[in-house]
């Protein structure tokens, strides 16, 4: 009977310590995607955006236009052609396919990198406000929302030392902080 007074007062003593520890916690969510896209610079984003595209794919279009004309060419002409000449012009054309398929590779990359540069200042303006609002509202931790997605941590307190304690029970040490320079 003494053993399960002790158990059931230490279990108490940890819900106890457990309820004092959940009081200083104050999580938060956002949406950092609708936050973005009421920042009056989006706007100018998206037609920035939209205009690059255009010409994107103006140029691919001319591209893909021209390749078209010269099938159509070595179409009209094949039969006429020597067998050197018809192999030549056949390996030109394979050739000419594959860098506009490359090209077409690159322009989508080139998109993504311009659309990257363009969101980026807005991004870093919106988790700044996001990290100051946590920090002068007591937030210990503020989570992303995403549709359909898990959350992500945006903020943590300085304080909150969980990778610590996850490298400490993987028998693993903190790097050393790199030495500030003046």
């Amino acid at each position: 009977m003494m053993k399960v007074k002790v158990i059931l007062s230490a279990v108490a003593l940890l819900c106890v310590g457990f309820v004092a520890q959940a009081q200083d916690v104050k999580i938060g969510y956002t949406n950092v995607e609708f936050i973005m896209d009421l920042m009056p610079e989006m706007e100018q984003i998206a037609a920035d955006v939209k205009d690059y595209e255009t010409q994107l794919q103006t140029t691919m279009q001319l591209k893909a236009e021209d390749f078209q004309r010269q099938v159509q060419t070595y179409q009209q002409a094949a039969q006429t052609m020597t067998e050197e000449a018809r192999a030549a012009k056949e390996k030109e054309l394979t050739d000419l396919q594959g860098t506009l398929q490359k090209m077409e590779s690159d322009t989508q990359i080139s998109y993504q990198r311009k659309l990257g540069e363009l969101l980026t200042p807005v991004q870093n303006k919106v988790i700044n406000a996001i990290n100051a609002v946590a920090a002068e509202n007591n937030y210990t931790h503020i989570f992303a929302e995403s549709a359909g997605q898990a959350p992500i941590l945006l903020y943590t307190k300085e304080e909150d030392k969980f990778t610590e304690l996850v490298l400490a029970k993987l028998g693993l040490e903190m790097p050393a902080a790199p030495a500030a320079t003046n």
